[in-house]
């Protein structure tokens, strides 16, 4: 897997794969509006990315099979926090014919390396705790790069129109900060 910034040249790809892994990518994207067409909130996302990219206020990768280029997944930072703890918030979305392969692991633990490589900062990752895959996920990352639970960034997020608790955790990047 590779990893390349998102934007728009993906947007045939991420529909796709949008497509395939529908509903369960709302999830992922709760800014996705099932009564609107995919299509253009997938170019309004991948437009937004592109901009606030160039600002440093965002990043967001595709996750790429090098062989074939096919789009896997999805990963970035925003600065939507809930703790007010976190400078960052970490996102991640594989589609389902590629997930159970690691490949959330190993994008979140480059994707955390990489925005640590400058300085010393706090990410919150939110988790659905009735999502057991995404749970066990995001508990990993938490053992495996010193984490914490942060009550205090649980927040409501509302899936599809529904309002859904997600738990919220902390890890601390950084220059030497990491797994080993």
């Amino acid at each position: 897997m590779v990893l390349r910034p998102a934007s728009s040249e993906h947007h045939s790809d991420l529909l796709e794969a949008f497509e395939e892994t529908w509903p369960e990518v709302s999830r992922a994207m709760p800014w996705i509006n099932p009564d609107l067409p995919f299509d253009t909130q997938i170019d309004d996302f991948l437009a937004e990315t592109e901009r606030m990219g160039k600002a440093g206020l965002l990043h967001h990768w595709v996750m790429v099979r090098p062989w074939d280029g096919a789009l896997l997944g999805l990963i970035g930072f925003d600065r939507v926090t809930r703790s007010n703890r976190a400078v960052w918030n970490l996102g991640y979305w594989v589609r389902s014919s590629e997930q159970q392969h690691g490949l959330a692991r190993r994008a979140i633990d480059a994707t955390l390396g990489w925005l640590g490589e400058g300085e010393a900062t706090s990410v919150e990752l939110k988790v659905d705790p009735h999502n057991p895959a995404g749970k066990s996920t995001v508990m990993r990352t938490v053992r495996d790069w010193s984490g914490e639970r942060c009550v205090d960034g649980d927040s409501a997020i509302t899936v599809a129109g529904i309002r859904t608790p997600h738990e919220c955790h902390l890890v601390t990047i950084g220059p030497g900060l990491g797994p080993e």
